[in-house]
């Protein structure tokens, strides 16, 4: 499967698991409107870390890309990740 196949779904769920798996957090933590920092307590380190996860996840850049500066909630992640995936279309 690649990003350009994939429903809004589908990359909730990829990146839900991906960074449950990755930061041991429970399912249930992962609702759109949790605030990384905030809610999951994830600091400057981890946010690296999530960058490289999501790149590996999907396939795709993100380190260049200035919206992923803006990111702070999941809901940002999976709208960053839907527009690369229509940018790519």
């Amino acid at each position: 499967m690649t990003l350009a196949t994939m429903t809004k779904e589908e990359i909730i769920e990829i990146t839900n698991n991906a960074i449950s798996d990755e930061f041991e957090f429970d399912l249930e933590q992962m609702v759109p409107t949790a605030h990384l920092y905030k809610d999951l307590g994830l600091d400057s380190l981890d946010a690296v870390d999530l960058v490289l996860l999501l790149e590996k996840s999907f396939g795709v850049k993100l380190r260049n890309q200035p919206e992923v500066k803006e990111v702070r909630t999941l809901e940002d992640i999976y709208k960053l990740i839907m527009q690369l995936q229509q940018d790519a279309a």
